[in-house]
Formats: C-alpha cells, sequence, structure tokens
C-alpha cells in the first residue's frame, strides 16, 4: 500500500483500510505480466551463507517488524554478499531523470529497506518494465530512504483515521485509477466546495457493460459449467450467461441454483436476489458483508440522531413529491391545476416541516393527490385495451396498474437493497423509515425520489405502447398478477430505462440510471448536507462537510424534470436477457 499512498493517499486508504477495490485494463494487464514472476522459484539464503553466491529468488514473502514493512518481492538477485531487489512494472521506462515515478522507486525503497533489516546489503534496485523490455536502476540513496519512511509514516496517520483522505483536485492520475468509480473525486470535491466553477468530468463509463440475468421460469436451474452460468428450463431447453458480463442474478420463485454457481458469483462479488414470483424480495446473497466498519458506525450514529433523520427525511420527501408533479405536468393531457398547486404547497410544507410524524402526513396526502392524477396520464393506444386505476392499492394489487406499480417497485427496492449492501451500509437502518423485522428502511429511504423518475415512468410507458396487454394479468382471489410474458415485458421496459442516459442535474455529465443509484449511494458516505432551491436544479448541494454523522451521511439528488418523460414507441431498444 505505500506506492499507492505515494500515488494517491485516498487510494491507499480506499483499498487498504476500507477494503475497496476493482478491477480496470491496467490491473488486468499487470496481472498477466505478473503470472510468471509471482511463481514462487528459487531460494534466499540466509546472510551469514551469502558469501560469494549468485542465485534469482521469485516471489518472496518478507516482513521487518521494525519498521513495520511487509512485502512480496518479485525477484531478488545476488551477486556475492550484495543483493538487489527487481521489481515488475506493466508499462513503459518514463523519459525522466530519475528514471520512474515516485511511486515506484519508493516501493523499491521500502523492499530494500525490508532486505537490510533481515540483514541483507543493499545499495540498489531495478525496476523492469515489460513493456519496453527495459531495466532501470535505482540508487537507494539517504534522500530515498528519508522519503520513503516520511511517506510510511504518513499512511500509518491516514490509517488511523476514520474518514478516508480527500481526493486529488483535478489531478491526471484519476482517469487511469482503477478505484475512480468508488472515489468520485470531481463528484466529492464539488460537494465539498459548491461554489467552485471547476468542471466534473465524467471518469467512470455511463454504463455498465455486464447485464443482470432474470430467471423467473418455474422449475428452471442454474449450474456452472467453466466461465458461464448454465440456465436450464423444466423442458430441457438450455440458455447460457457469460459470468463475466452478469451483473447480478434474479431468481424468482421456484428456480434452483447450484452450490457451484453460488460459490462462483459469492467470489466475484455478484449478487444473488431471491423473490416470489411476484416480486416480494425474500432475501439477498452475496459474498463476504463489506469491511466499512466505520461506514456503518456512521450510519448508525446518524440513525440515532432525530435532527439529522428529520433533515435527511425532509429531502427524501421534497424530491419525491416534485418528482411526481414534474411527471403529472408532462405526461397528463390536461394536467389538472388543483393537483399541480396543491402538490407545490405540499413541497413547501415538507420542507418546513418539524417532525417525521408530520413528514409522513405530508407525504400522504401528496401521493394520495398523485395517485388521483395517475389515471390522466393513462392513454394505451387501443382504447379496448381497458386500463382503469381508482387510487393505489396493494397487498395484493386489485388492478392491472397496481400490479405492475408493485412490482416494479419490487425491482427498484431490490436493485437499491444490493447497491447498499456493495458500498457497505446496512439496508435495513433508515433515517426516514422506520426500523421494522424485515424491512430494507434505507434502501426504501433512498428509493422515494426514484419512484416516479423510474417505476411510474415504465409503467406509463408500458401502457401506453401497448408493450403491456391486458392478457399478461392473471386475476386470482380478488388480486391482479402478471403472468410470466407479462413479467418478461415489464423486466425489458425496466432494464431499458435503467439503462437510459440522463443528465445528472448537479455534475452535468450523462450516465445511466443504474449508474445514478450507484452514484447516489457512494456519495452519501462523503458529501455536505443537502438543500434545495426552487429557482435553479431540483436540487442544490451546498455546504461543506461537517464532522457530525448526518452532514457526512445526507444526501440527495433528483433528475432534471426533462428526464421525468415516459418512454415511447421510438426509443432505441436495449439488449438484455431475460429468461422465461
Amino acid at each position: 500500500m505505500l506506492n499507492e499512498h505515494a500515488y494517491c493517499p485516498r487510494l491507499a486508504y480506499l483499498e487498504w483500510v476500507q477494503g475497496d477495490f476493482t478491477d480496470n485494463a491496467d490491473t488486468v494487464e499487470g496481472r498477466f505480466h505478473h503470472r510468471n514472476v509471482d511463481a514462487e522459484t528459487g531460494a534466499l539464503p540466509a546472510p551469514d551463507e551469502m558469501a560469494g553466491a549468485r542465485f534469482h529468488a521469485r516471489s518472496v514473502m518478507l516482513s521487518a517488524p521494525i519498521i513495520g514493512l511487509v512485502a512480496r518481492i518479485d525477484l531478488i538477485e545476488a551477486d556475492g554478499d550484495v543483493v538487489t531487489p527487481v521489481d515488475y512494472k506493466r508499462g513503459k521506462a518514463p523519459d525522466i531523470p530519475e528514471g520512474a515515478w515516485e511511486p515506484e522507486r519508493v516501493q523499491l525503497c521500502a523492499q530494500a529497506l525490508i532486505l537490510e533489516e533481515n540483514g541483507y546489503h543493499v545499495d540498489r534496485g531495478v525496476l523492469y518494465f515489460v513493456a519496453s523490455r527495459q531495466r532501470v536502476d535505482i540508487a537507494i540513496d539517504d534522500v530515498l530512504r528519508a522519503r520513503t519512511r516520511e511517506l510510511l509514516a504518513g499512511l500509518r496517520a491516514s490509517a488511523a483515521c476514520a474518514t478516508p483522505p480527500p481526493p486529488l483536485v483535478d489531478s491526471p492520475k484519476c482517469p487511469r485509477c482503477s478505484l475512480v468509480g468508488i472515489c468520485l473525486p470531481d463528484e466529492v470535491n464539488l460537494l465539498r466546495a459548491p461554489d467552485s466553477t471547476a468542471a466534473v468530468r465524467r471518469l467512470v463509463p455511463a454504463r455498465d457493460d455486464a447485464l443482470p440475468l432474470y430467471v423467473h421460469s418455474a422449475g428452471a436451474r442454474i449450474g456452472k459449467r467453466g466461465d458461464e452460468l448454465v440456465v436450464e428450463l423444466r423442458d430441457g431447453t438450455r440458455q447460457n450467461a457469460r459470468i463475466g458480463n452478469t451483473s447480478h442474478v434474479a431468481l424468482f420463485g421456484h428456480v434452483q441454483i447450484s452450490t457451484q454457481a453460488l460459490q462462483e458469483l459469492c467470489a466475484r462479488g455478484i449478487t444473488v436476489s431471491y423473490l416470489s414470483s411476484g416480486g416480494w424480495l425474500y432475501g439477498i446473497t452475496r459474498g463476504m458483508d463489506h469491511k466499512h466498519i466505520e461506514l456503518r458506525r456512521l450510519q448508525f450514529a446518524a440513525a440515532a440522531d432525530p435532527a439529522c433523520c428529520l433533515a435527511l427525511a425532509r429531502r427524501f420527501t421534497t424530491v419525491k413529491i416534485r418528482n411526481c408533479r414534474t411527471l403529472v405536468r408532462r405526461n397528463a393531457d390536461a394536467p389538472p391545476a388543483h393537483a399541480i398547486d396543491r402538490m407545490k404547497e405540499l413541497v413547501d410544507a415538507a420542507e418546513s416541516a418539524t417532525t417525521l410524524e408530520s413528514l409522513l402526513g405530508i407525504e400522504g396526502t401528496a401521493a394520495r393527490i398523485y395517485f388521483d392524477a395517475f389515471a390522466t396520464m393513462l392513454h394505451p393506444p387501443d382504447e379496448s385495451l381497458a386500463f382503469e386505476f381508482d387510487g393505489r392499492n396493494r397487498r395484493p394489487p386489485r388492478d392491472p396498474v397496481n400490479a405492475l406499480l408493485s412490482f416494479g417497485y419490487a425491482m427498484l427496492t431490490k436493485d437499491v437493497a444490493a447497491t447498499l449492501i456493495a458500498v457497505g451500509f446496512d439496508p435495513y437502518l433508515g433515517f426516514y423509515h422506520q426500523p421494522r423485522y424485515g424491512r430494507p428502511a434505507l434502501a426504501l429511504d433512498l428509493m422515494e425520489e426514484f419512484r416516479p423518475l423510474i417505476v411510474d415512468s415504465i409503467v406509463l410507458g408500458a401502457i401506453n405502447t401497448g408493450a403491456i396487454k391486458p392478457g399478461d394479468f392473471v386475476c386470482r382471489g380478488g388480486g391482479v398478477a402478471l403472468t410470466a410474458s407479462g413479467r418478461s415485458a415489464f423486466l425489458r421496459a425496466y432494464e431499458r430505462r435503467m439503462d437510459e442516459l440522463v443528465a445528472h442535474p448537479v455534475f452535468g455529465y450523462r450516465i445511466s440510471y443504474r449508474r445514478v443509484l450507484e452514484v447516489q449511494v457512494r456519495l452519501t458516505l462523503t458529501c455536505g448536507t443537502a438543500t434545495s432551491s426552487p429557482t435553479t436544479s431540483p436540487t442544490t448541494v451546498a455546504g461543506p462537510p461537517s464532522t457530525s454523522a448526518c452532514a457526512a451521511l445526507a444526501t440527495t439528488c433528483s433528475t432534471p424534470s426533462s428526464a421525468a418523460t415516459c418512454p415511447t414507441a421510438g426509443e432505441s431498444s436495449w439488449s438484455q436477457r431475460c429468461t422465461s
């Protein structure tokens, strides 16, 4: 980690203290070039057995308890009583006077210090650059030794802190960093200094290359063969999905999955969700829980602070009502003026609410007005396709529109809960939704603002474009549920929406809704309190981070009003996998 600390203190903290890591092309290529040197070959003689010895020892693990360092040295060369550590690097040797950048030189010096504490004599090290096939000698002099010890002390001090160091500012190092999607340097810096005029670079892909795998055919079985998941349906039909191209797996109803497949998915950090046929989330399987205990301590401290909970709840409620109001204004043939005006009044009331109980009342009133106007946005292409809607109902939903809404909210809950778990939050402890056994309260908190933007918009688009038809539902015992074909159609519409690019209202760049969810959750770690200004964007994040748990956790962000329109039949299709 000393190399990482010299490169970027925040990178070292995220990897070593928080246990975050993700690959990019550089790390994968580096592992490939290390495949031979990482194989342990040769023996390292004791210092008193070195007289006249010449040898090569590969992948040698050594520790130095006095200075507090441990390293696996790629190669140790010996000639007489002098040993030389050799470190392999994937790229080309830089054309600079020092011969190599500081992080590489510091890493080599640290290896030399470890060898010296173990009794060996070292006066230089070698960096071997694979791309240029060039050996670069690095003198282990007093200046480099002092700098290495200075950085080592800085790394120890950083690791002892409860929060990571600030990101680098507009650094050219960030685009090639594998953890840039976790660190979010420009975004965090903007939230720390909201008056800054610096542009926010989009340093992560707008979309994730991996796709979700949905399996909802009763009796289906999932196994593993090589690097693929094999889905076998009841009739013997088989379909394959590459594990490396799978972002998460969702199993509906009576679907079986083998231990081998589960172990591989857990090892790769791929979430497996278990849902009923109707979309009720039973549970989530993932590898070992995130080790970021400081984040969960911060979350629990914030949840125990009534003022913090109220501030966050105001944000969740305010932005949700605004987005509902925008959806009605943009999609109703004749937006009911009384509903639009009343929801505007409720936005103001939510912003000034003084108790969680009053917020619940405000949210309930806004929801009733919103769903009273929901029918004015339903325009099936064929008037014979009757989709009656007379208000929200659930458990069970009693009409097709409510069945779609309930199923969509379940999918959104699953995605937000899985993202929270991946980042390190406890999804069951929220700030607005009160803890209750089995309720993912924090997921429900964070998804509030996205209900109209994602799920409600999908439902309107699916009905208004004819993607969902009355034949895609089954009525039983007073309740209405989706058929297998209806689930497939809705899941395709859901993934199209999640893959749709939208301009972030604060950072300006365009990313998919699924990426927005991840950015939203990750920024909850670091940004300051959120305030809203009706004369600017839907959400304006302001104020430097404070040391309080509330300020460190508080954030909310809605998408711009133009993104609230429903998808049309002319939208580009999105290729996703849905096994039915």
